[in-house]
């Protein structure tokens, strides 16, 4: 049946007064409440339905959002006169859900711009006055119990309170220079500063620039000619992990959006085949016109079915390289995707492990003899990184591990200060604070 003229309208434009963004606030919470969908994803329909609201007033509200994202079980304890608890509560109230807005504005010192009644500014200002006095690292930063009590075991109790803390500031703009396309990082720097964005190279990653604040890159000419795309610092190290080579046949096994596809397409030169693979054709979808933009000719998106899917059968042991980008919990983005540590939970992981284990055994038949199966994850827990390998050696004895610092040394990426960026084993973990990028865990693996 298709679709009606109705359904394919937009909401009509409604002007947003000030007073109401409050209200608007408000919504949102109760529609992150139950923690079903991405933030990211409520915010856009939210801004979706209230189309009157100005770049100005989408930002503040964002960073309130994102805020309460970050300390949601304090905001919340402090709207209902409860103790702090390590999970949300289900049956927030629409009084309770109006005070936890009205101190996230407060905190995040937009009152004015939301504006908060005197009355309800000083409500908030009581309120906030108890967070100074939280002693513990877990409470102030509002970290669920299963996720604290395991960077306690890996790091010990001050590291972790030095993560946490990190982790709940906002993440920097990382971008990626297109070596496709041969500029170089100062030509890149140079067309940024001309429109007005500083930025500075990252002197571990030969492509990589760091943007000073987050300034908004997706109209510039010099994104839409693909001279760049943004990329976390870590997840380009990935990539250089992968170590392509010209003319090689590489598989991206989860590719989604295409991220490290695209990098792995440009260390290539453009050259060889790239596969990028995955479950979802909606998340292919956006890798088109990221690649329509780089340029690049040399990568195949295919949606696949499953893993037992004819067209992975046809790749057996043809791979020189296959990168297996596991879905995780993904709690080394937290800066990014505050929401995750409550979306996630410890009876979910059982699940994951299952399904990362899966891919890894089909991925590791398209690899042939002497070529690399790289295992990477944004996740910091072990079982879903050491753990997960170690297993997977065990079973697939005929693949052994290579040091990911030699390999990134052979490309001239020094770790330097960055030492702690390497495992026992010769895995690359970055942990956010140490790094100041965000987590992953990468590892290459040898085929005899």
């Amino acid at each position: 049946m298709p679709f009606s003229s109705s359904a394919r309208r937009k909401p009509p434009f409604n002007p947003v007064k000030p007073g109401s963004l409050l209200t608007v606030l408000v919504a949102a919470l109760r529609e992150a409440s139950g923690f079903s969908l991405p933030a990211d994803k409520i915010l856009s329909s939210l801004f979706e339905k209230n189309r009157g609201l100005g770049p100005r007033e989408r930002r503040v509200l964002a960073e309130c959002f994102y805020f309460a994202m970050r300390r949601w079980t304090w905001l919340e304890a402090s709207a209902t006169d409860r103790p702090i608890e390590s999970q949300p509560r289900s049956d927030l109230s629409a009084s309770e859900l109006r005070g936890m807005a009205v101190l996230a504005s407060s905190l995040v010192d937009k009152a004015q711009l939301i504006s908060l009644t005197a009355h309800e500014l000083h409500w908030a200002q009581s309120r906030s006055e108890a967070l100074k006095t939280l002693s513990s690292a877990q409470h102030r930063f509002c970290i669920p119990d299963w996720i604290w009590n395991d960077w306690v075991v890996q790091l010990g109790e001050d590291e972790a309170g030095r993560l946490a803390a990190f982790l709940d500031q906002e993440a920097p703009l990382d971008l990626r220079l297109n070596l496709a396309q041969g500029q170089g990082v100062a030509h890149l720097r140079d067309e940024l500063s001309l429109a007005g964005i500083a930025a500075q190279p990252i002197d571990w990653l030969p492509e990589g620039l760091r943007c000073q604040g987050r300034p908004s890159v997706q109209a510039l000419g010099a994104f839409k000619q693909g001279h760049f795309e943004v990329q976390d610092a870590g997840s380009q190290l990935l990539a250089r992990l992968c170590a392509p080579q010209r003319g090689q046949t590489v598989v991206d096994f989860c590719a989604g959006a295409g991220g490290k596809t695209l990098a792995l397409g440009a260390l290539m030169r453009n050259s060889g085949r790239i596969y990028a693979l995955d479950t979802s054709s909606s998340r292919l979808a956006r890798l088109k016109p990221r690649l329509a933009r780089s340029g690049l000719s040399n990568v195949w998106a295919i949606a696949i079915q499953g893993l037992n899917d004819l067209r992975i059968k046809r790749l057996r042991a043809k791979a020189d390289i296959v990168l297996v980008d596991a879905p995780c919990t993904g709690l080394g983005t937290l800066r990014r995707n505050p929401d995750l540590k409550w979306r996630q939970t410890s009876q979910g992981l059982g699940d994951l492990l299952s399904l990362q284990a899966s891919i890894l055994s089909a991925a590791s038949t398209l690899v042939k003899p002497g070529g690399r199966l790289v295992y990477a994850t944004c996740s910091l827990k072990r079982e879903e990184n050491e753990e997960q390998v170690e297993t997977f050696l065990k079973a697939y004895p005929e693949f052994s591990m290579d040091s990911a610092e030699r390999i990134l040394l052979r490309q001239g990426i020094s770790p330097g200060p960055q030492a702690s960026w390497f495992g026992e084993q010769g895995e690359l973990r970055l942990w956010p604070h140490r790094s100041d990028t965000d987590g992953f865990f990468g590892v290459n693996l040898v085929r005899a």
